[in-house]
């Protein structure tokens, strides 16, 4: 995620916790997407798509913060 930004994302993840917290966050809907997608069944399609959804929200919201401390 965002090779770009690799070294900047390293130092956040040690020097700011609201960064590492969303980070986090990021990763562990990245894992129970993972984990859902594996029992694949049509019972759990909603709640991926909607795990998803925050996962993209969550992911634009990094974007945000690694843009405002570094502009391209």
């Amino acid at each position: 995620m965002f090779p770009e930004y690799r070294a900047l994302i390293t130092k956040l993840k040690t020097d700011d916790a609201h960064f590492l917290k969303v980070f986090n966050k990021h990763n562990a809907l990245d894992d129970e997407i993972k984990e859902l997608e594996q029992h694949s069944s049509t019972a759990f399609t909603n709640e991926v798509q909607e795990l998803k959804k925050k996962k993209l929200h969550v992911k634009e919201e990094l974007h945000t913060i690694l843009k405002s401390i570094q502009p391209q």
